[in-house]
């Protein structure tokens, strides 16, 4: 008998982590010292939400846009991206977790495309949870990325235009096997999408937390999941409707 999964719970958890760099100027530290502080609350949170059985978690680590940035501050963050897909390497095979880039990754140095493959590689039959970074990404590139792709299949002749459609759009896309994000965190007292999952986050419920990423802590992550299970969700349709179509797609 196939269990019912928690409707009140989320199975798609985003994070758009801001706030390092504020958190860090307000203490008078360089901005690479919140780049720092913040990654050690993503290992709380990583771990976390693999203790609470997300199945897949969405981290906004750098957007496209991030690559404008003083190249002092680009540099130090790749270098702890290094050291993040070093480190933590033992830790997510140790606790079932599978690694995800989604991203431009031509942008990226050879070495840390070569330490993702190797990490995706490595974790891609573990199961207890997705972490999926989102690394040199941005949403609007991911569609146009998609419709590019399908322009080029109706320029061989493989596919009519009309033929086209959401779900065909869906499926080109770098998130193409993972289902939508359910909830998004945003951290640091902005509301804003700021170009992340633009396309998958349609129906996603949002959250968002005055706590700058470095202070954002589980308890704090506790609260977003409270706040998503007094939500009702209807997809634009009726309350009834709506949890009714949710079970079914279980």
């Amino acid at each position: 008998m196939k269990l019912e999964r928690d409707i009140k719970k989320p199975r798609h958890v985003g994070i758009i982590m801001d706030g390092n760099g504020r958190w860090a100027e307000a203490r008078s530290l360089p901005r690479l010292a919140g780049h720092r502080q913040g990654a050690e609350s993503l290992k709380k949170i990583v771990r976390y939400a693999g203790e609470k059985k997300i199945d897949y978690l969405t981290l906004f680590a750098f957007s496209l846009e991030n690559w404008n940035r003083p190249d002092e501050e680009v540099k130090g963050l790749m270098d702890m991206m290094r050291r993040y897909l070093k480190s933590e390497t033992a830790d997510l095979k140790k606790n079932n977790a599978r690694i995800r880039v989604i991203g431009d990754r031509a942008r990226l140095a050879q070495d840390i495309q070569d330490s993702i493959q190797s990490l995706e590689d490595e974790t891609q039959n573990n199961e207890a949870i997705t972490i999926v970074l989102a690394l040199s990404y941005g949403g609007r590139d991911e569609i146009a990325k998609a419709a590019q792709a399908l322009a080029e299949k109706v320029q061989q002749g493989s596919l009519q235009t009309d033929q086209i459609d959401a779900d065909m759009l869906g499926a080109h896309l770098m998130t193409a096997d993972m289902p939508d994000p359910d909830l998004i965190i945003r951290t640091s007292g902005e509301k804003r999408i700021s170009n992340f999952l633009l396309w998958q986050s349609a129906y996603a419920e949002y959250y968002f937390s005055d706590k700058m990423w470095p202070d954002f802590g589980i308890e704090d992550f506790d609260k977003a999941l409270e706040d998503f299970a007094n939500r009702s969700r209807r997809f634009g349709g009726l309350t009834s409707d709506a949890t009714r179509d949710q079970k079914k797609a279980l």
